[in-house]
């Protein structure tokens, strides 16, 4: 006897509808899983027999095939269990309501003991089955926070796989929970920043870049000595970029969900500040691994991806940024999948000038070599140097600034500033896709920064006494864009593009 059940996979960030069918017929007792299933799959054949007689139910002594359907798509992990078993129920009619399943759709993992386990992927599951008008779901109690942002699908909890067939049997309704809807504008405004702007010390000129970065969505490299507060203007900028919106929020949800780093709340809140070690892998930034997982700046998608101490960061790291850096995803090709995940981050790094942090700085005094600075150096490339917008010198603090009782100008009046020139940005380009001047297109560039003589000659000077590249030109470009937004400015003027270029000629300076 042959039944069907839907269920749902995940490839990459999007789920996709799978057909579990089963088949139960006479013959040798044996368990076939096909439709190319991983290991993870094939192993849910033990998981699912020990469940099923766990459970109180008699497994079928018979022969069984249980078919994945599309069979061209790859299915990973242990999702597909709870559907499995149910499938296999209702082909020996332990389950004899066929009808009522055929509302419902499953995904979970089952224990050995029949309890129902939580998984990854669940987001993008619901997202994709609610787009399918798929009417109910039953997934594991443990998922129960991702679902409730999903308002199009009623989804059910279970502890187990007990309650599962006696609510679809009829025989007790209380088995399964109806998931509480919540607005994603109320969870947002219980989220809270600790940090603040008007605790940095000093730092103006920092500031001011971290504002135009904030408000054009531009990459940040800070260069100074340990101890300047790098680290912390890092990670107060969080503070002044303009609020996630509810579609960003599913698309960097439906990330962490896969990736299974998705917190107890079931949904970000806010922009996603990623801080990986100087250690990690390119794998570990970029992504992959046996089952093509999202890297660290996936997980930072429309949020903050910062690289502290970026020299100590691996050459071949580094140089693997430059392409998401550029088209803002970032295509995993693996033997068995090719995945496509968005990776629109902003880029804020920090470094030491000098191993021993003090070239270039007014209080200390350097020991490191020519050569031992330029080794240093050589680790970030001109072609990535060309891909961040801004490079800012931050130098100590001095006494001064640190003992004055006065406090610096608070990071909610920034981001008003911010939030102000975003909607000049996300008014001009319309429903071009584009939000924000960093993500122009050549074509844009053209239209939105028209420059004045004046502007043309302080370009022309600076590209040719930089020596410049092309990539350079445009972004200084975007910049001086944003800053005449922050400034409620309709053209480009010549002041605005000298700031621009004076955030451009740091990697100059410290070449040696």
């Amino acid at each position: 006897m042959i039944r069907k059940v839907k269920s749902f996979g995940v490839n990459g960030i999007e789920g996709f509808l799978v057909d579990v069918e089963v088949d139960v017929s006479r013959g040798l007792p044996k368990s076939n899983i096909v439709g190319l299933p991983d290991a993870s799959v094939k192993e849910s054949r033990d998981r699912v027999e020990t469940a099923i007689r766990n459970s109180g139910f008699k497994f079928p002594n018979s022969k069984i095939v249980v078919n994945l359907a599309p069979a061209s798509m790859r299915k990973e992990g242990a999702l597909y269990d709870l559907p499995i078993a149910v499938g296999i129920l209702l082909a020996s009619e332990d389950i004899y309501k066929v009808d009522a399943c055929s509302d419902f759709a499953f995904v979970g993992e089952l224990s050995l003991d029949g309890e129902l386990k939580g998984v990854e992927g669940i987001l993008p599951i619901l997202i994709e089955a609610e787009r399918l008008c798929i009417k109910k779901i039953i997934i594991p109690k443990t998922n129960a926070q991702e679902a409730a942002f999903v308002h199009g699908i009623d989804v059910y909890t279970a502890d187990n796989l007990r309650a599962v067939v006696d609510v679809l049997n009829g025989d007790k309704i209380e088995g399964l929970s109806l998931v509480e809807k919540k607005n994603f504008e109320d969870e947002k405004k219980r989220a809270k920043h600790v940090l603040d702007l008007k605790f940095v010390k000093g730092q103006f000129v920092a500031k001011r870049a971290l504002e135009i970065a904030a408000a054009g969505g531009h990459n940040v490299l800070l260069i100074g000595p340990p101890g300047s507060g790098k680290t912390m203007l890092a990670k107060c900028f969080p503070t002044i970029l303009p609020d996630i919106t509810f579609a960003e929020s599913l698309e960097v949800s439906k990330i962490h969900s896969v990736a299974g780093k998705l917190e107890a709340g079931g949904i970000i809140t806010t922009r996603p500040f990623r801080t990986p070690h100087h250690t990690a892998s390119i794998v570990a930034l970029a992504g992959g691994g046996s089952r093509t997982r999202p890297g660290e700046i996936s997980l930072a998608n429309h949020g903050v991806l910062f690289l502290d101490e970026m020299p100590e960061f691996s050459r071949a790291s580094l140089e693997m940024l430059r392409q998401p850096l550029e088209d803002n995803r970032i295509t995993i090709a693996r033997a068995h999948a090719t995945v496509d995940y968005p990776a629109s981050f902003t880029l804020i790094a920090s470094m030491n000038p000098c191993p021993c942090g003090n070239y270039g700085s007014r209080t200390g005094k350097c020991t490191c070599s020519p050569t031992v600075i330029s080794k240093y150096l050589a680790k970030l490339s001109g072609p990535l140097m060309d891909r961040i917008d801004l490079h800012i010198e931050v130098d100590s603090v001095t006494y001064d600034d640190l003992s004055g009782k006065g406090q610096g100008e608070p990071s909610l009046d920034v981001k008003t500033r911010v939030d102000k020139a975003r909607a000049l940005q996300i008014t001009r380009f319309g429903k071009s896709g584009v939000f924000s001047n960093a993500k122009m297109s050549e074509i844009e560039i053209k239209m939105h920064c028209e420059l004045t003589e004046d502007c043309e000659m302080l370009l022309r000077d600076a590209f040719e006494r930089l020596n410049l590249s092309a990539r350079a030109y445009s972004r200084i470009l975007r910049v001086a864009r944003t800053i005449a937004d922050l400034e409620g400015s309709v053209n480009v003027l010549p002041d605005h593009v000298v700031e621009a270029i004076g955030y451009r000629s740091l990697d100059r300076k410290y070449r040696v």
